[in-house]
């Protein structure tokens, strides 16, 4: 299950949020594993929580939430960006927006450190950043609309829910994971996930009192303030055997 868009895209032009995703699939270009250049660049790149702890390739803190592992590490990561970045960008400004992406990103990879500060394996990837977005998100538009895909097996269903229990439900499966999933987790960077997703929401605190606090719920129910765009039905066409 992955969400596609959300009912309340911004009234404003959320040229960070681009500017992000532009960033990203130019540094997974630069770093396409086809040269040698660009495999050296990417793990000259990437964050390695053991060197971390002894001092060096520091720049892996910040440097890693550019680069991707494949092609459908980074079009997940980016649609995520794209559909809850623009309404947290719009409410703190292009500025404060960009500096809560930076800030979730180095808390993500703080989490992961130490839950495994011993580990060599490299992490890359923007997703602990965006898992902040998400928290951004989940704190200040707790009821808006978000149209999900599931999909089982061969069949697939769009239907819309709230982004409460969209998010809640992905930060539980990050903690599921990061308790039970051992060694190299896998692939997945479980608790820069969530160490991501609970900074996001604490970051975004400050924004939200000022807005009101439980206030801004009342008079926006839950929702971005703006009015809801208008979608045709999303069908998806029948597949026969």
């Amino acid at each position: 299950m992955f969400p596609i868009r959300d009912h309340n895209p911004s009234q404003r032009t959320p040229i960070v949020t681009w500017a992000i995703i532009a960033l990203n699939i130019v540094m997974f270009v630069l770093t396409l594993p086809g040269s040698d250049a660009g495999a050296a660049l990417w793990v000259r790149l990437a964050l390695y929580p053991l060197a971390i702890m002894h001092g060096e390739y520091l720049w892996g803190l910040a440097s890693h939430m550019f680069l991707h592992a494949g092609l459908l590490h980074l079009g997940g990561n980016m649609l995520f960006l794209w559909i809850f970045g623009d309404n947290l960008e719009e409410q703190m400004g292009r500025p404060g927006f960009l500096l809560f992406y930076l800030a979730t990103g180095l808390a993500a990879a703080a989490a992961q450190i130490a839950a495994d500060p011993g580990s060599t394996v490299p992490m890359v990837g923007a997703s602990g950043a965006i898992a902040g977005v998400m928290g951004g998100y989940l704190l200040m538009f707790p009821r808006a609309r978000v149209d999900v895909v599931a999909i089982f097996i061969i069949f697939f269903k769009v239907f819309t829910v709230p982004a409460w229990l969209m998010l809640g439900a992905w930060l539980g499966l990050q903690l599921f994971g990061g308790f039970t999933v051992t060694g190299d987790q896998g692939g997945v960077a479980y608790w820069a996930h969530a160490g991501g997703f609970i900074a996001g929401v604490a970051l975004c605190v400050p924004l939200f009192l000022r807005r009101g606090g439980p206030r801004f719920w009342q008079v926006t129910h839950g929702h971005p303030p703006h009015p809801e765009a208008t979608y045709t039905q999303t069908r998806i066409p029948r597949v026969t055997r």
